[in-house]
């Protein structure tokens, strides 16, 4: 707002009270002294409070007075709309020799919001899903002689996090490795009725994930259905939930996205050599 147009608000704001009475006026004060009246006071308020209002940044006082009557006091007006301000849910503060308008610092709970990040699966995470999808029931280590390389520490842990693998049973070889399937989550995001559903080989030919140069002898296995056990398998002992701590601290300190080891330990690009 420029000083001319300024000047018109407070005339309209003041046009019944051009000045303070003689009777109103301080003790002592000379009478050639003219002091504000209260409307002119309340106009400059109003002024000063809609350009900290519509303003996108922290203003100072020179701008302020820039669009303000020459008269206008600007830290005596600041000082008052803190004052007024300091009990509410917004309140006048300076930050950097500029003044705005911010929430109280009380309330900032309420401006705070939950947000889910997605992230999104790394190509690991992804082949390691597939795997478990169409070999279920699957141990760790068939899942590595599958993919050639040793399964990140991580990537289970993701799986699982997300709800989309779980824990079946014990394997009834030395060892007794857990086996892993996928869930009803699983199930529920990708849109399927049971693990059956599942696209067969022609269905990836069409949709261009195989290779038309593939074997001849090539299949993709039929995953088991239903939740209960293989004949090969026993129920998890409860003994499961320590490993799966262990693999919750160890993911941890390991990001999801990091390269994975060649079965075997042995230095990426080696294999075979």
């Amino acid at each position: 707002m420029r000083h001319d147009e300024a000047q018109k608000v407070e005339a309209a704001g003041t046009a019944s009270s051009p000045g303070t009475r003689a009777q109103d006026r301080p003790s002592g004060w000379p009478d050639n002294v003219t002091t504000l009246s209260a409307a002119h006071s309340a106009n400059h308020l109003r002024m000063v409070e809609a350009l900290l209002f519509a303003a996108a940044e922290p203003l100072d006082e020179e701008t302020l007075s820039a669009r303000l009557p020459a008269c206008a006091d600007v830290g005596r007006l600041l000082q008052e709309i803190a004052a007024a301000y300091a009990g509410r849910g917004v309140n006048l503060v300076r930050v950097a020799g500029k003044w705005t308008f911010r929430t109280a610092e009380d309330l900032s709970f309420l401006m705070h919001r939950e947000a889910v990040e997605e992230r999104p699966l790394s190509r690991a995470a992804l082949e390691t899903l597939a795997i478990i999808a169409y070999h279920q029931p699957v141990t760790r280590a068939e899942i590595e002689e599958i993919r050639g390389v040793g399964l990140s520490k991580g990537t289970l842990d993701v799986l699982m996090a997300a709800g989309w693998v779980r824990m079946r049973g014990r394997r009834r070889t030395p060892g007794r490795p857990i086996t892993y399937g996928t869930t009803a989550g699983f199930l529920e995001h990708f849109g399927l009725d049971q693990v059956g559903d599942l696209p067969g080989l022609d269905e990836l030919k069409a949709a261009g994930l195989l290779s038309s140069r593939i074997p001849a002898d090539f299949a993709v296995p039929v995953p088991a259905f239903g939740d209960g056990l293989a004949e090969d398998e026993d129920p998890l002992d409860g003994s499961e939930r320590a490993e799966d701590l262990d693999l919750v601290a160890e993911a941890a300190t390991d990001d999801d996205g990091a390269a994975d080891e060649p079965a075997g330990g042995a230095p990426a690009g080696t294999v075979g050599s």
